[in-house]
């Protein structure tokens, strides 16, 4: 496997090219029309039933499928073509969403309907990311790896908080049936792009038999994050701070009414802060690996997420608070650009789908965990609390990242690169 250093990172860089142009549009519009549709699902829900329980459930039946089906998408996404499997997963989400309008508009649509829609949403979601991040390295030289990751996210960013989410609202309250519409629009527009992407054959067709065992082939991916010290580090790490990052979002809206005092009306531009930081983070992804490396841009991202939680945890006032929230966003962009280069750089092409599922699934499990945690805290302790542990938690993630692996393990597979 080749290693780049962050001298050959510095280096004369390629365009990103026109292939990884139309993928950017697909992304992009996609996220779009996401952003469009989560909400309204959200506002159908509570205009059908006013019980929690069956507008939690909607909200649920949208996050489960990850978790259940994350790690044999990798399996798909690694057999099948790629370009073919995007395309075809968009097509079905198009068809699927197109038809939740019709019933929307015709008033033939219940909790039901809603729950199941989103379940099968995401769980095509979960195959589509799988060839979308196994995709890239093809389309992309590696050493431009971290700069096309962080203009995914960047572009995701601005199509989904800035574009999406205020837009859904007005959408809705044109009509109802409408957000669904645009968001199938976007899905026919994002599947077409796909079919326009070079032609790939899948890479483990010829090495994989057929009647193997898709739950055997799902444990390669995790088998070759444990076989790799720096790759299972960065998957715990990954891991680790996702518990305190779910366990922020999960109260940031008492945190920030409460503690930073903003005022309710203020909320949605004090948000606001964190899209402008994962918009920056993103855009700057690349230049920050080309000056000092992947790795140790990672190691850096963690020590300045941790300062980010720590001003957050000690402000009591608006504006401190929401320059931090827009440094730690930034921060986490620009580590899942870097990650997600350094997994599509180091794994074979034949494994990447699976390696990067089983990636993605150990930061899901982690994310209700901290949630959940951060909900009783709050409760038996105040907010307080939840924002000094979540610094902690990124301290310990720091110094973890900057501890080398062990003599025996070769020095290129440490965070210190």
């Amino acid at each position: 496997m080749i290693r780049l250093t962050a001298g050959q990172e510095s280096g004369v860089r390629p365009l990103l090219g026109a292939a990884y142009g139309r993928l950017w549009v697909a992304a992009v519009t996609s996220r779009f029309g996401d952003a469009v549709r989560t909400p309204a699902l959200a506002l159908l829900a509570v205009s059908l039933t006013r019980d929690p329980r069956l507008v939690a459930a909607v909200v649920a039946a949208g996050q489960v499928p990850p978790l259940l089906f994350g790690l044999l998408a990798g399996v798909f996404a690694d057999r099948w073509d790629r370009r073919r499997t995007m395309a075809t997963v968009d097509g079905l989400r198009c068809v699927l969403v197109a038809v939740l309008a019709v019933l929307v508009f015709f008033g033939q649509v219940g909790i039901g309907v809603l729950a199941a829609a989103a379940f099968l949403l995401a769980a095509l979601g979960a195959l589509f990311d799988a060839a979308a991040f196994a995709v890239l390295p093809a389309l992309v030289p590696a050493d431009r790896l971290p700069a096309a990751n962080g203009r995914l996210a960047a572009g995701t960013a601005v199509a989904g908080g800035f574009v999406g989410a205020p837009v859904a609202g007005l959408l809705f309250a044109l009509g109802a049936a409408l957000p669904f519409a645009v968001d199938a629009a976007s899905f026919a527009l994002a599947a077409l792009l796909a079919l326009t992407l070079p032609r790939m054959r899948a890479p483990s067709s010829s090495s994989v038999p057929l009647r193997r065992s898709v739950w055997r082939e799902a444990g390669d991916g995790l088998r070759w994050i444990l076989r790799d010290p720096t790759l299972l580090r960065i998957t715990v790490l990954t891991a680790v701070t996702n518990l305190a990052i779910s366990g922020l979002i999960a109260v940031m809206v008492l945190y920030a009414l409460e503690v930073l005092r903003v005022p309710e009306a203020g909320y949605g531009l004090f948000m606001a802060s964190a899209v402008i930081g994962g918009l920056a983070g993103g855009l700057g992804a690349g230049r920050l690996a080309g000056r000092l490396g992947t790795l140790t841009g990672l190691r850096w991202v963690l020590v300045l997420q941790t300062l980010a939680l720590v001003v957050l945890a000690f402000a009591r006032h608006p504006v401190p608070g929401a320059i931090a929230l827009a440094v730690f966003s930034a921060g986490s962009a620009t580590w899942n650009a870097l990650w997600s280069a350094y997994g599509q750089r180091h794994v074979p092409a034949e494994l990447l789908g699976r390696v990067g599922s089983a990636q993605r699934f150990a930061g899901l499990l982690a994310a209700p965990i901290g949630a959940i945690v951060a909900g009783f805290t709050a409760e038996a302790y105040g907010l307080l609390p939840v924002a000094y542990a979540a610094a902690a938690i990124f301290a310990l993630a720091t110094l973890t990242a900057h501890r080398p692996l062990g003599a025996r393990q070769s020095s290129a597979s440490s965070l210190d690169q």
